[in-house]
């Protein structure tokens, strides 16, 4: 094989491959370096700016490392890049005979057998969903890994896909009669025989903690593991290194139950009844806390009357029917199953409430129609490392933003890491040229109650001067809707023709594909879009940022957080607090620039950016765009343009 320089090299393979093909020198650097990690099974962290190439940089020495390699990734729709497009070019690159694979969690794969009593059943609540299930129905029979992001007939946020795949809850595993056309066991044995298999971090996680989704066996047997997008794995390890029990896993049970018992027994009425009554209890626990969605502390829960009543009465109702089941359970697989699942529901639900380890906190998160009861770890480092041990192995760690002015401490920290190797590499783009960083004068402080009419009044000089093609990144949903209020009105006042999307309106994926075929548009969104967002062009030439995003400090995980660091004297602002809003500012800032060919403004409206001494940090963790407060500079650089 060719060694890497010579691969980079502007006459090598990877240029005859890719047209316009330019060496960058920091790829290079970056993919020696990760070589020199898988080869001496050690830890590295590397941040690469947008335009660095980290993608090639570590799929080069990942394909060249003869060993089995485990590269995880922050979301779906990057696994499915990675799968479909990069690795299948790097590898021909390479010419290297290496074998890939794509595992997902096992709610992306049809279930043949939950499809069919879906189908057989007839529950479905509308004719749109009843012809959905039809068109799951073709899909499976024609497909040949059963993942649903494949079947582009049927939305993937239809409700129907929940009876056409299957949960941990509810597999029958080796009992189950479709088990040799499971897609999930499929993908499992492909994975098991790949030299590189292709994950998310939910899923990652999921396996390490439950030894479930077939990593169990996966890990032992891997030499390399490489996170991309590794800024979101202490959020999602603190996610899966808790436990948490849900008023929708009831509803599930009951609804399974239900149809087992009809299938099998149906003799035995109190399967019916008992059901109902467990299913009603779970609902009234998800009301006994209020209609509105929301996260809730433990105190807060406690304090209000209902809730302890409702608990006990839940907990009381899965006793009864895991009773129920009991009589029932010799009289099939899946009665069986729904049995064992009652039992660890009712284990969840005393867990929770009987949790001592001070180094957990307990709340709640309500959704439109479940409430979910979490045990969150306060610090995933010792956790994390402990996952780390045994087998010697590489761990690389990478994305385009880490570091907090150059510094991986606070990333280390978080996640046990010690003091291993790193690098920066910036981006090769020439942000001075290219870009303008904009702090608009006269802002009011972000408290007060007209910040976001005095953030849409600042910015709209230059959204016109822009002729749209405008991000507005909105701290918290309330201050998305708002935005999207004034800039509606402003838009029909002066009768302009610029397409204004928010988001919710449809799918993330749907959303930015109007985006990019409008041209002109304003897009409004919240957290989902300050990351991944690849925009490039003149469709997107100004990004608007209300506040520096800080965490709401009543989030019960953070606050318990910020109690223990107190605890141990120690300014969990500085060194919790700040870091992860200075990574999230970045990744929001990092939508703007996206080649060397784009020019655009990134305007943060948060007056603290200049007036606190924090915000200094924020400032100086952003590229070298040109700095202003001046909103003439800003019109001037677009009527340049």
């Amino acid at each position: 094989m060719s060694s890497l320089p010579e691969i980079f090299s502007p006459d090598g393979p990877l240029a005859r491959a890719i047209g316009g093909y330019r060496i960058r020198q920091q790829q290079v650097d970056m993919a020696e370096r990760i070589a020199a990690a898988i080869h001496g099974n050690s830890v590295f962290i590397a941040e690469a700016g947008t335009g660095t190439g980290k993608t090639f940089a570590y799929l080069m020495p990942a394909l060249q490392s003869n060993g089995k390699v485990i590269v995880s990734t922050g979301t779906k729709t990057l696994q499915d890049q990675l799968f479909n497009k990069d690795l299948p070019m790097v590898r021909d690159v390479l010419k290297a005979p290496v074998k890939i694979a794509l595992l997902k969690g096992r709610a992306n794969y049809v279930c043949p057998y939950h499809l069919n009593r879906a189908l057989a059943d007839g529950r479905f609540l509308t004719r749109e969903d009843a012809a959905d299930a039809r068109r799951i129905s073709v899909f499976a029979k024609t497909t040949q890994t059963g993942d649903k992001a494949e079947c582009i007939e049927v939305n993937e946020n239809s409700p129907v896909w929940n009876h056409a795949t299957s949960t941990r809850d509810n597999c029958l595993g080796q009992d189950c009669p479709d088990y040799k056309e499971c897609f999930v066991m499929q993908a499992r044995k492909e994975a098991m025989a790949a030299d590189l298999v292709v994950v998310n971090h939910h899923l990652f996680f999921a396996d390490v903690m439950l030894r479930d989704e077939g990593m169990a066996e996966l890990l032992p047997a891997c030499n390399t593991v490489i996170f991309d997008e590794a800024h979101q794995l202490p959020e999602v390890a603190t996610l899966f290194f808790g436990d948490s029990v849900s008023t929708a896993q009831v509803v599930d049970l009951a609804r399974d139950a239900k149809a087992e018992g009809l299938t099998s027994a149906r003799d035995c009425l109190d399967i019916q009844s008992g059901a109902k009554a467990m299913e009603k209890a779970a609902r009234d626990l998800r009301l006994s806390v209020g209609v509105d969605a929301g996260r809730f502390s433990y105190d807060q829960l406690q304090e209000r009357p209902e809730f302890a009543p409702a608990l006990k009465l839940l907990d009381e109702e899965v006793a009864k029917y895991a009773a129920i089941l009991e009589t029932q359970a010799q009289r099939a697989e899946g009665i069986e199953k729904c049995w064992q699942r009652a039992l660890e529901l009712q284990q969840r639900l005393a867990q929770w409430q009987n949790l001592a380890d001070l180094g957990y906190v307990r709340w709640g998160e309500a959704f439109t129609q479940s409430l979910q009861l979490n045990s969150t770890p306060l610090k995933v480092a010792d956790i994390f490392r402990k996952q780390m041990g045994g087998h010697p192995r590489a761990w690389i760690f990478t994305s385009a933003t880490l570091a907090v002015q150059g510094k991986f401490h606070h990333y280390c920290a978080e996640l046990g890491l010690g003091d291993p190797d790193s690098a920066c590499w910036h981006s090769p783009f020439d942000y001075g040229e290219q870009a303008v960083l904009y702090v608009p004068l006269g802002m009011p402080d972000p408290n007060a109650w007209n910040y976001t009419e005095a953030v849409v009044d600042a910015a709209w000089p230059a959204v016109k001067a822009a002729n749209g093609g405008a991000f507005f990144l909105c701290t918290s949903l309330r201050a998305m809707r708002r935005t999207h209020e004034l800039l509606k009105a402003k838009i029909e006042d002066e009768g302009l023709d610029i397409p204004l999307l928010v988001q919710g309106e449809g799918s993330k994926n749907d959303l930015l594909q109007r985006f990019r075929s409008h041209g002109n548009a304003i897009l409004v969104g919240s957290q989902s879009f300050w990351e991944g967002v690849d925009v490039r062009g003149e469709a997107l030439s100004l990004v608007v940022i209300d506040k520096i995003p800080f965490a709401p400090p009543d989030d019960p995980v953070l606050s318990a957080r910020i109690e223990q660091m107190k605890r141990e004297g120690r300014n969990a602002f500085i060194e919790y607090q700040l870091p992860r809003a200075v990574i999230n500012v970045k990744q929001g800032a990092g939508r703007l620039i996206r080649d060397e060919n784009d020019k655009g403004v990134l305007m943060i409206c948060d007056p603290r950016l200049i007036s606190k001494p924090y915000g200094r940090k924020v400032w100086q963790s952003l590229p070298p765009m040109k700095r202003t407060r001046e909103l003439q500079v800003v019109l001037d650089f677009f009527a340049n343009r």
